[in-house]
């Protein structure tokens, strides 16, 4: 039985709502988890595959790719490469932005601090661009709608921190924000300009749903 729920489902692609917590693939560091890739002999019954398309944070819930057939991977691959592919996320995060939208503009550089790495703000990082849009909010936490241009790693996170307003339960870019929450991040959507095109949503996992409540939405 799988853990999470198929969204998309054709015979070249599937996209599932991944659980926050669960990792993408088996390293040295997630041996004690179950990964996504642990269940693809469920996914399917061919030789080679699936495969992963991309890649979501450990602790990031929502949609994620796999490719069932190695042509369709190289063209969902491609699609990436292009930047023709459209993800939106959702974030709640701590406090309300002055403004109900804006385009944050920072690079971003992995730095490694006492054997342990983090991405920070810094010009000579990679370019980096999130959009965003306030969904709601009640003063205190906010709702935040993301489109990712660029697919930088803890893009999400380390943007919302940047402009001071980090994700409730981020451990890592609001470490004293004290919260019993998980990271409060969803790959909300995704979509290919494939033939036939790809387009699934995620629903949000209890904890958000009830914060989304808290946000009037």
């Amino acid at each position: 039985m799988l853990p999470f729920p198929i969204l998309f489902e054709n015979n070249y692609f599937i996209i599932i709502n991944k659980p926050s917590g669960m990792p993408v693939y088996t390293t040295k560091h997630t041996q004690q988890a179950k990964s996504v890739e642990d269940f693809f002999p469920l996914l399917s019954k061919r030789k080679e595959g699936p495969w992963l398309v991309h890649r979501l944070d450990q602790d990031t819930a929502g949609c994620l790719l796999i490719a069932l057939r190695k042509q369709a991977l190289i063209q969902a691959q491609r699609c990436f490469e292009k930047k023709q592919v459209t993800k939106t996320y959702w974030a709640i995060v701590q406090g309300k932005p002055k403004t109900l939208a804006g385009t944050i503009q920072a690079p971003l550089l992995k730095t490694i601090i006492n054997k342990t790495w983090k991405i920070i703000v810094d010009p000579k990082g990679q370019k980096a661009i999130t959009m965003w849009k306030l969904l709601g909010s009640n003063g205190t936490i906010s709702c935040l709608e993301l489109t990712l241009l660029t697919g930088r790693t803890h893009q999400a996170r380390v943007h919302c921190a940047y402009i001071g307003h980090p994700i409730v339960g981020d451990p890592i870019y609001s470490p004293n924000a004290r919260t019993h929450h998980s990271l409060q991040l969803l790959s909300r959507s995704i979509q290919l300009p494939l033939s036939p095109p790809l387009h699934a949503v995620a629903d949000p996992e209890l904890s958000m749903r009830e914060l989304l409540k808290a946000c009037n939405l």
